[in-house]
């Protein structure tokens, strides 16, 4: 039975190395006969979460943005991938936002229940993104029901390009491909 997979890339450089990597995911994931729509967070007008809780009480944020749209695929989605390349130790602005942005969405029904997959690119090794992939985890921590299906690692690529002489290239099509 086919699944519904939503990649969210944080990636700001299209074909940057971890939009690369949701790429050979996507290829492995529709190949199985899966239906995957993806979707660069960069091409997306989402602002910050205010904290102003208005969600709380009528169980949709007030902002109006793109982020309505993300939080309709995230519920439509059986699958759903994070990818982000590492900066500083930790997740790049555009996911963070997009994490905090659903606070809103996570106040009605849709979210839980989730499959993840997990996306980091680093210039370091694996070691130095632990505590992205730590990141990552608290947050689906926080949808009920989520269960996290593994984490693909794309250590020591940091150019542009850098990915595509990286074992993480097969990784993320094997892992795509196993989804069923």
């Amino acid at each position: 039975m086919s699944k519904n997979v939503l990649i969210i890339s944080s990636s700001p450089r299209r074909g940057g190395n971890s939009d690369t990597l949701c790429d050979q995911f996507m290829q492995g994931a529709e190949e199985a006969g899966n239906r995957v729509d993806k979707i660069r967070l960069a091409e997306l007008t989402i602002d910050y979460c205010s904290a102003c809780y208005a969600c709380k009480k009528l169980g949709h944020c007030v902002k109006q943005d793109d982020m309505e749209q993300v939080i309709a695929k995230m519920r439509n989605a059986d699958v759903i991938v994070l990818a982000t390349p590492v900066y500083f130790y930790t997740m790049c602005a555009q996911m963070k936002t997009m994490i905090d942005r659903t606070l809103g969405g996570a106040q009605k029904a849709g979210l839980e229940n989730k499959e993840f997959y997990l996306i980091a690119t680093a210039a370091d090794g694996k070691a130095a993104m632990e505590r992205t992939i730590d990141g990552l985890r608290g947050y689906i921590e926080c949808l009920p029901g989520a269960k996290e299906m593994g984490a693909i690692y794309g250590a020591g690529a940091w150019q542009l390009g850098d990915i595509q002489r990286n074992p993480a290239m097969q990784e993320a099509y094997q892992v795509g491909k196993s989804i069923c």
